[in-house]
């Protein structure tokens, strides 16, 4: 009975475990500028080996910054 009870506590603690694993970033930025106009790009940066929730932070936290006008950054983790 202790040996299966200790099998399932095996198991459990290795289910909430975080995998690590690559993790893709998509981010399309879409710039206005001050003197008119605009532009779109997308980039796509891997993050390799890394949990999901570091690279979810990193993801979202990735920023643009200039002189001139405004970025507007859409990322998601896929």
């Amino acid at each position: 009975m202790k040996k299966v009870l200790l099998f399932v506590a095996v198991v459990t603690a290795a289910s909430f475990a975080s995998c690590k694993k690559d993790r893709v970033c998509t981010c399309t930025s879409t710039s206005t500028f001050t003197a008119g106009g605009s532009s779109s790009s997308t980039s796509i940066v891997t993050y390799t080996e890394a949990k999901k929730g570091d690279a979810r932070a990193a993801c979202l936290s990735s920023t643009t910054t200039y002189t001139g006008g405004t970025t507007t950054n859409n990322c998601a983790l896929n």
